[in-house]
C-alpha cells in the first residue's frame, strides 16, 4: 500500500517544507498540492514521484511490526500480572504501549524518509540513498537525531492505536471470538 500512496506522501512532505521557505521570507515552491504534484512530475518525471519510497515502505513495516507484536505481548503482560482483566483498561494500556513501540521503531525511518523526500531533483542531492542519509545524519547530528519528531509522531500514532485496538477488541468480543 505504501508504494501506491508514496506520491501523495511526497507531495505532503514537500508542501510541509514550504513552511520553512515562507518563514525565511522566501516564496514557497508550491501554491497547493496539485501544483506540487504537477511541478514534481514535470521536473523530476514519473520516477520522481516515488522519491523516498524505500524508506517509506521501511517505515510502514516498522510501524506494523511494532504495533502488532507489541500489542499482543503488552496485553498478555497486563492480564497475566493481574494489572487488569481482559477489558478496556487492558486494551487501553496495551494500545498505549503498542503506540510507543511503533513510534520508537519507526521514527528513524521516518526521519530518513522525510529527508529523502524533501530534497528536490533540481537541486544537488544531499543523499544518494536512504543508507547514506542514515549514516550522514548520525555522523553529523548524532544518534538522537533519528528520533526527531518522536513526541508529535507518538501523539499521532497513539490515538490511532487506541481507536484501532479498542475497536478491534470490541468487534472481536461481539463476534464471540476468544481473546487468545
Amino acid at each position: 500500500m505504501q508504494v501506491v500512496a508514496s506520491p501523495a506522501d511526497l507531495v505532503k512532505v514537500r508542501m510541509q517544507a514550504n513552511g520553512r521557505l515562507v518563514s525565511q521570507g522566501l516564496k514557497p515552491r508550491y501554491s497547493g498540492p496539485i501544483e506540487a504534484f504537477t511541478k514534481i512530475l514535470q521536473s523530476e518525471g514519473v520516477k520522481g514521484l516515488w522519491k523516498g519510497v524505500v524508506p517509506n515502505v521501511q517505515r510502514a513495516f516498522l510501524v506494523n511490526m511494532g504495533e502488532l507484536a507489541c500489542y499482543d505481548h503488552a496485553k498478555h503482560f497486563v492480564i497475566e500480572r493481574k494489572i487488569s482483566g481482559d477489558d478496556i483498561y487492558a486494551h487501553t494500556l496495551a494500545s498505549i504501549m503498542s503506540g510507543l513501540a511503533s513510534t520508537t521503531l519507526s521514527c528513524p525511518a521516518d526521519v530518513v524518509k522525510t529527508r529523502m523526500m524533501s530534497q528536490n531533483q533540481g537541486e544537488r542531492a544531499v543523499y544518494r540513498n536512504s543508507y547514506e542519509c542514515l549514516v550522514k545524519t548520525v555522523r553529523i547530528e548524532g544518534v538522537r537525531a533519528l528520533w526527531k519528531g518522536f513526541f508529535p509522531t507518538w501523539a499521532r500514532l497513539g490515538p490511532w492505536q487506541f481507536v484501532f485496538w479498542v475497536s478491534y477488541e470490541k468487534f472481536r468480543h461481539l463476534a464471540g471470538l476468544s481473546s487468545f
